[in-house]
């Protein structure tokens, strides 16, 4: 039998507690529905299509939230990075219309979800913000208002000075509160998840790497090392990591974005004293940057930040300079902090913030790119598969459902798309026009 790899350090994998190790596949069985990726996507996919009645085997190549379920930063925000909830609509019609809906109810959706199964991941839904960085993203921040307003976000815009006393900085210029969001453990989360959908009658396999998949006669085929999973349906829902273990599996899915290495830092638990005059509503927050500047209290009063890297060798002790340096401006009564933990993991991109749908052959659903969005996202898409796998119209879905795309020389935008943190950086000097 052989040992799934273990989960990267990060300060998740250290404070969370275990779950009982699910076997790896042996033999041959039989699923309405099989998913590759035991992440938030297809857990919560595996937790719906249970509870439906729905025979479903989880696949997972190492084990549950190894990739980047369980290491990303914990900010649960419904919004996405730079697609505009009325450019959605514009560019997909009544379709993108529904999308934007989805994403402005992620996060209430999670926290909902979270409570219905009684999860124990830290969870706290006090608002995410997005401060802005200049005058001119105050403009941006208030068209944003608008236009979630629209649909029913619970948005306000704050003014410089709401925004000093909301984050303990005058830092920035103002900002879009959205009281839905907030953070959790993510990787307290993806276990949560995957009892909930075991205690629904999913199985699941660690140590379990998919290495082909195949439509026959007899349905979809999905073989490991030890064993093959014989499926009505498939969910594929390894996104950033689908060429992690086996790159031949889905070689066209995975060109179709392009992984860039996210950094996440967490410091020494901060005094009474900070914790009172930084973030002291323990909001999520992350800014109109570019270079974005991120962070939110955890559970334990560490401070969960992060930062990118252009280059990322000695990755760990230049970012402990960097935003530590950074934390020091913003809140001098805090000082330079101290990182107890760095770690990192794929994030997949897209070159315009849009994460990718499809459904590129009878059966056969997945997703890919949630461009640094994916807790909420990725985690309401599991209903969203489930109903796709439950018999629902690709044009009724409140997702657009389009071909893979793969990028022309993806080998070489892995290598140069780190670089755009140059533009980034650029761009955050300048006015948006």
């Amino acid at each position: 039998m052989s040992l799934p790899p273990p989960l990267p350090p990060s300060l998740w994998a250290s404070v969370t507690p275990p779950r009982p190790p699910s076997a790896a596949l042996a033999g041959e069985v039989r699923a309405d529905v099989a998913i590759v990726g035991a992440g938030f996507t297809g857990l919560s996919a595996a937790l719906a299509l249970a509870e439906r009645g729905r025979k479903v085997v989880v696949l997972e190549a190492a084990v549950v939230g190894w990739g980047a379920s369980g290491r990303n930063n914990g900010q649960v925000i419904p919004t996405m990075t730079g697609a505009e909830p009325d450019a959605m609509a514009r560019l997909f019609g009544e379709t993108g219309e529904r999308f934007a809906q989805l994403v402005s109810d992620s996060a209430a959706g999670l926290f909902d979800l979270v409570r219905r199964r009684v999860i124990d991941c830290e969870a706290v839904q006090n608002g995410w913000f997005q401060p802005a960085h200049s005058p001119g993203r105050v403009r941006l921040s208030a068209a944003r208002v608008e236009a979630w307003s629209r649909r029913g976000a619970p948005v306000s815009l704050l003014d410089a000075e709401e925004t000093a006393r909301l984050v303990g900085s005058r830092d920035w210029y103002g900002g879009m509160l959205n009281r839905s969001g907030g953070h959790i453990n993510p990787l307290a989360f993806a276990r949560g998840l995957a009892a909930a959908a075991e205690a629904a009658g999913a199985v699941i396999h660690e140590a379990s790497p998919v290495d082909s998949l195949e439509r026959t006669p007899a349905g979809w085929v999905l073989a490991t090392g030890a064993g093959r999973v014989v499926a009505d349906q498939v969910l594929l829902a390894s996104n950033g990591y689908t060429d992690g273990f086996r790159p031949a599996l889905a070689p066209s899915l995975a060109r179709s974005l392009v992984p860039v290495l996210s950094w996440q830092m967490a410091t020494e638990p901060q005094s009474e004293a900070v914790r009172a005059s930084v973030l002291p509503g323990r909001q999520a927050l992350s800014d109109t940057h570019g270079d974005l500047r991120f962070f939110r209290w955890d559970a334990r009063g560490r401070l969960v930040t992060g930062g990118a890297l252009i280059v990322p060798l000695n990755g760990a002790d230049r970012l402990r300079r960097l935003v530590g340096d950074r934390f020091a401006r913003m809140f001098p009564q805090m000082g330079v902090p101290r990182f107890e933990f760095v770690w990192n993991g794929r994030i997949g991109m897209t070159d315009d913030r849009m994460p990718r749908f499809h459904n590129p052959a009878e059966g056969l659903w997945t997703w890919v790119a949630c461009n640094g969005r994916g807790v909420a996202l990725s985690t309401a898409l599991g209903r969203v598969f489930a109903d796709a796998l439950g018999g629902v119209p690709p044009a009724e879905l409140p997702v657009p459902i389009t071909p893979v795309r793969p990028y022309p020389f993806h080998a070489v935008a892995r290598i140069v798309a780190p670089a755009m943190l140059a533009w980034y950086r650029f761009k955050d000097a300048r006015e948006p026009a």
